[in-house]
C-alpha cells in the first residue's frame, strides 16, 4: 500500500518541477490536481476499495480455481469413461471373435454332416437303383419265361392238335376237368 502511495507521489512530483511559481498555492493547477488525486486516493482507501477489489479478485480466482477443479474432475471422469468403453470394446471384440470362431467351427461341422448325409443319400439311391435294376431284371426274366412257356404251350398245342384225334382230345378235356375239380375241392 505504501509503495502505491510512493509511486503516485513520485509520478506527480515530475510535473511539480516543471511548474512556475509557488507550488503550494491554489492558483497552481498542479497542486490542485495533486490535492484532488490525494483526496481521490483517500476516498478509495476510506471506502476500502482496494480490499474490495482484492476480494473480488480473490473471489474470481477462487471461481476460476473451482472451474479448473471441476474441469479436472470432468477430465478424469471422461478418461475413466473412455477407459471403461475401451475395455468394453475389447471385451465385445473378443466376444465377436469368439462368435465368429464358433460359427466357423459350426459351419465346418454342418458341412461335414451335410457331406455325410449326402453320401448316405447317394448310397441309398444307388441301393434303390440296384434294387430297381434287379427287380426289372427279374421281371424281364419272368416275362421271358412266361413268353417261352406261352410259346411252348402253343407249340405243344399245335403239335398235339395235329397228332391227336377228336376222340383223344375229348378224353383229355374230360381228364383235365376231373383233375381241376379234384385239385380245387
Amino acid at each position: 500500500m505504501r509503495t502505491l502511495l510512493t509511486l503516485a507521489l513520485s509520478v506527480v512530483a515530475f510535473p511539480v518541477a516543471a511548474a512556475s511559481g509557488p507550488f503550494f498555492s491554489l492558483n497552481n493547477t498542479d497542486f490542485v490536481v495533486l490535492i484532488a488525486f490525494l483526496l481521490f486516493i483517500g476516498v478509495l482507501l476510506y471506502l476500502k476499495v482496494p480490499g474490495k477489489i482484492a476480494g473480488l479478485l480473490d473471489d474470481r480466482a477462487a471461481g476460476i480455481q473451482s472451474d479448473l477443479d471441476e474441469a479436472r474432475s470432468l477430465r478424469e471422469e471422461a478418461q475413466s469413461i473412455l477407459a471403461d468403453y475401451e475395455r468394453k470394446q475389447k471385451e465385445v471384440q473378443g466376444q465377436a471373435d469368439q462368435i465368429v470362431a464358433n460359427a466357423k467351427v459350426e459351419a465346418k461341422a454342418a458341412a461335414e454332416q451335410a457331406r455325410a448325409d449326402l453320401k448316405l443319400s447317394i448310397e441309398r439311391r444307388l441301393q434303390a437303383a440296384d434294387d430297381q435294376i434287379a427287380s426289372a431284371e427279374a421281371s424281364a426274366v419272368k416275362q421271358v419265361r412266361d413268353t417261352a412257356v406261352t410259346v411252348a404251350v402253343q407249340a405243344a398245342n399245335d403239335v398235339i392238335a395235329k397228332g391227336m384225334s377228336a376222340k383223344d382230345a375229348g378224353g383229355l378235356i374230360d381228364a383235365a376237368i376231373k383233375d381241376v375239380g379234384a385239385k380245387l375241392h
